[in-house]
């Protein structure tokens, strides 16, 4: 009645690299998904306002981004890689993320779906404004507004 493996007969087992490195593959390879996932909804073409007192964000809600983009002197509204001329094309696409991302919520401490909106910082206050009432078209309440903390 010998015991499993290890092959030494004074009864250490020995360490195996093979199972270690399939786990921490696994393990990448989940952790790269995820953040290209939550990447690809910043656009990288524009420029956030500066706020010296920004907080970080809460990344434990559902949440979507609305990006609003200043593009020859016109807004463009940026919603999950679509380019829109006006903020109300979006009502409908927000109103199926918000039903989407309810499912997703537990009862934690922020139990709301969130929308961010991402705003250049040449954009003028009023495509913020129709982006802000688009969200609040598709029945949401929390909105919050991206900035960065350094030029």
């Amino acid at each position: 009645m010998a015991g499993g493996g290890g092959g030494s007969d004074s009864g250490e087992p020995e360490f195996q690299i093979a199972p270690m490195i399939d786990v921490l593959l696994v393990i990448l390879i989940f952790f790269m998904t995820i953040t290209s996932a939550s990447v690809l909804k910043v656009d990288k073409k524009i420029d956030l306002p500066i706020a010296k007192n920004a907080q970080k964000k809460d990344n434990s809600r559902a949440e979507t981004v609305v990006n609003v983009r200043w593009e020859n002197k016109r807004a463009e509204f940026v919603y999950e890689d679509r380019v829109y001329k006006s903020a109300t094309e979006i009502v409908e696409q927000l109103k199926t993320a918000k039903i989407t991302g309810e499912k997703n919520i537990t009862a934690g401490a922020n139990p709301a779906f969130r929308a961010i909106i991402r705003g250049d910082r040449d954009v003028p206050a009023l495509y913020v404004s129709q982006a802000m009432n688009a969200c609040a078209e598709a029945g949401i309440s929390d909105i919050s507004f991206s900035a960065t903390n350094k030029e």
